[in-house]
C-alpha cells in the first residue's frame, strides 16, 4: 500500500510539472536515452541469473542528474514495465522495483542536491563528488535498506547479506555515475539538467575589451 501511495503522489507531481516542455524538439541527450534503454537489463539481473543475492543497479540517480526529477519519474514507468515482462515479475514486484530502484533513489538524490547547494560552496568538485559520486552511493544504499526493512529479504537471503549486497551495488552505481558526471561536466555540461557553469564555475577571467 505504501509503494502504491508513493508512486501515485510522485507521478501526480511529475505530471503537474509537465517536464516534456523543457526537453525540446531534439529530445533528451543520447546518453540519457542509452541509459534509459539499458535499465531493464540491470533492474532484473537477479531474476535473469537466478540468484537473489545479486542486487540490481539502480541508475536512477544518474538519470535524474541528466534529465531532472520529473522527467526521470515518468521515464521509469516503462522501465519497470519492461523489466516486469523480461524478468517475469508480478505487478506487486514491478511496483516495488519502480519505487525502490527508481523513485526513492532519484527523490533522495534531489533532496541531497538541495542540501549541498544550501550548505556547501557552489564548486565544481562539490557537484561531481557530492552529487555524482557520494550522493549516488548514499541515496541508492538508503533506498535499498529501506526497501529491505519494509519488505524483508528474498527467500534464501539473510538480512545482513542483503544489506551488504545493496551497499556494494550502491557503490557500483556511484562509480558509474561519478565517472560519467565528471566526463559530462568537462566536455558536455549541457547534457546535465542539474548542472550549470554559471552556478558551479567561478569565472575569474578579465572582461574582454
Amino acid at each position: 500500500m505504501l509503494d502504491l501511495l508513493l508512486a501515485a503522489v510522485a507521478l501526480a507531481i511529475a505530471l503537474s510539472l509537465r517536464p516534456w516542455r523543457v526537453v525540446g524538439s531534439a529530445g533528451p541527450p543520447w546518453p540519457w536515452m542509452a541509459l534509459w534503454a539499458c535499465l531493464p537489463l540491470v533492474w532484473g539481473v537477479d531474476r535473469y541469473v537466478g540468484l537473489a543475492v545479486v542486487q540490481p543497479l539502480s541508475g536512477a540517480v544518474l538519470l535524474m542528474l541528466l534529465a531532472g526529477w520529473p522527467l526521470t519519474v515518468l521515464s521509469l514507468i516503462p522501465v519497470a514495465l519492461v523489466t516486469g515482462v523480461l524478468a517475469g515479475l508480478e505487478w506487486v514486484q514491478v511496483l516495488q522495483r519502480f519505487v525502490w530502484l527508481g523513485l526513492v533513489p532519484a527523490t533522495l538524490a534531489l533532496a541531497w542536491g538541495g542540501l549541498l547547494r544550501r550548505w556547501l560552496p557552489h564548486h565544481l568538485f562539490i557537484y561531481i563528488l557530492g552529487r555524482g559520486f557520494i550522493g549516488t552511493a548514499l541515496c541508492t544504499a538508503a533506498a535499498g535498506w529501506l526497501s529491505g526493512w519494509l519488505h524483508g529479504s528474498p527467500p534464501g537471503v539473510d538480512d545482513s547479506e542483503l544489506a551488504i549486497a545493496r551497499w556494494l551495488a550502491a557503490w557500483g552505481d556511484a562509480f558509474l555515475a561519478g565517472m560519467l558526471v565528471a566526463i559530462f561536466v568537462a566536455f558536455r555540461p549541457q547534457w546535465l539538467a542539474t548542472y550549470s557553469d554559471r552556478l558551479y564555475l567561478d569565472d575569474d577571467r578579465p572582461p574582454e575589451p
